[in-house]
């Protein structure tokens, strides 16, 4: 299962890759919103930064809605930097987008995608990844993990080679379900990640180990 971490602050994805398990980043509009970073030029000035910081893929999100648009975009993404990933909004415009850089050679990952038969489209489009949104199911009494298993049905039965990229992830134990169900990709913040280190027993395990050397060597 592959850790990307979901953000576009560089301390957190520097933290995420000195850990040495992280295989790439996602970010979209309100993650960059959310870091102050505004405007064309400086949005792919930071796209540029975050892949100078990690090794794997970095998903890097049209604004376009329309087929035009998204190609437009797309394809400036996917000269930016080899790593980059175009991220295309899981609508009918973006599905056409998602063959047209399939057929072209250029990957994307369809996002925004809450449904199995969203899924379907777009790997039929041959999306490198499609994110489904587990949190935001969640968020409205839908069991998000169950979409996590009907696509992992629905790809192993015709063979797509599409990656699931759990997206929305909430907390650790999304993750752990997510790696049960067959998850190719887990995305989410470095809490999420960070969180898989901690254990009550392995604080007082360690704690106990510690202080028995400390009293051998007094």
């Amino acid at each position: 299962m592959k850790f990307f971490i979901d953000t576009a602050n560089l301390n957190d994805i520097a933290e995420a890759q000195a850990l040495g398990v992280l295989d790439g980043v996602t970010t979209n509009p309100s993650l960059m919103a959310k870091e102050g970073i505004s405007g064309a030029e400086n949005i792919l000035a930071h796209y540029q930064k975050i892949c100078d910081l990690v090794e794997g893929d970095v998903s890097a999100e049209v604004i376009s809605t329309d087929f035009e648009g998204m190609v437009k975009e797309g394809e400036a993404l996917a000269a930016l930097h080899p790593q980059i990933v175009v991220k295309l909004p899981m609508i009918a415009d973006g599905v056409k987008a998602c063959k047209y850089f399939s057929d072209k050679g250029i990957r994307t990952n369809v996002t925004l995608v809450f449904s199995a038969g969203q899924a379907l489209l777009a790997a039929k489009a041959g999306a490198t990844y499609v994110s489904p949104f587990l949190g935001r199911l969640d968020d409205i009494s839908t069991d998000g993990l169950n979409l996590i298993h009907e696509i992992r049905t629905i790809y192993d039965n015709y063979g797509f080679q599409t990656q699931i990229l759990a997206a929305s992830i909430r907390n650790t134990m999304h993750v752990i379900n997510c790696a049960k169900l067959g998850s190719d990709v887990m995305t989410g913040p470095l809490s999420s990640i960070t969180g898989l280190l901690k254990h009550p027993l392995t604080d007082s395990g360690l704690a106990k180990f510690l202080e028995d050397y400390n009293k051998s060597n007094q």
